[in-house]
């Protein structure tokens, strides 16, 4: 249960961000646009909105803790520790 719970806080914290970049990507469609059509985000709120939605996907892995320590980092660490393959 308690992988449940880790799991469905780390799924709603990326599709809140998610939304909110979808809103503000429509929200720029709506507001800023393009008056002659030709801008190639601006000019189209489904693109303008998938555009969003990319940046609060990209912000929310950013912004999130739970990324697991690289392969290289977990190696330098049991090397640092007392009775490791330095002290042989």
């Amino acid at each position: 249960m308690k992988k449940w719970n880790q799991w469905r806080a780390t799924k709603s914290f990326l599709f809140f961000f998610i939304a909110v970049g979808m809103a503000a990507g429509f929200l720029y469609y709506r507001l800023v646009g393009c008056a002659t059509g030709t801008c190639p985000i601006s000019s189209n709120p489904v693109i303008s909105t998938l555009y969003g939605g990319l940046f609060g996907f990209l912000i929310s892995q950013i912004l999130s803790d739970t990324k697991q320590p690289s392969h290289a980092a977990e190696k330098n660490r049991i090397s640092e520790e007392p009775g490791g393959p330095e002290e042989k």
